[in-house]
Formats: C-alpha cells, sequence, structure tokens
C-alpha cells in the first residue's frame, strides 16, 4: 500500500487562505482527503494552520500542486510518500 501526502503548513492564515483555497479548488481531483487543523478558541484564533492532503493521482500533478502552494509567501508544502511493504 503507497500513500501520497501534501503537508502544507500556512504562516498568516488569514491572509493566504482565500489564495490557498483556490488553488486546492483547481487541483481538487487528485485531493482525497483533506484535514485543516489550526489552534484556536472564540476569540483567539491562531494565524497560522497545518493542511494535510492524500493525494491520488500522477505524480507530476501532485508535484506542480505542491509547486503552486511553495509560491505563495508564508505557505510551505512538502511532500511525504510512504509505503508499506508486503509481509
Amino acid at each position: 500500500m503507497d500513500k501520497t501526502l501534501l503537508i502544507v503548513l500556512v504562516d498568516k492564515r488569514k491572509e493566504s487562505a482565500v489564495t490557498v483555497q483556490k488553488i486546492l479548488t483547481e487541483w481538487g481531483c487528485i485531493i482525497k482527503t483533506r484535514l485543516g487543523i489550526h489552534d484556536g478558541l472564540l476569540d483567539n484564533c491562531s494565524n497560522s494552520g497545518l493542511i494535510v492532503l492524500e493525494l491520488v493521482g500522477q505524480k507530476q500533478k501532485q508535484d506542480e500542486l505542491a509547486r503552486k502552494l511553495n509560491l505563495l509567501e508564508g505557505v510551505q508544502a512538502k511532500m511525504v510518500e510512504l509505503s508499506l511493504k508486503g509481509k
């Protein structure tokens, strides 16, 4: 079983969220699972966030998504490949 994850750290979340969301929507067909995390309670909402994406499809498209996100100021995306070897 192989899994490809894209881990995205977003600084200045309030300023970057709209652009990040637009990019993720454009590439939605290769995003199987999405989890967004940020620290926040009511009026004390953190301005940084973490997004974990499980990707499917062509490696070239996955790499292009990561590249586009990394072009944004305050956004860092890193691909993680996980593989379970057969028993």
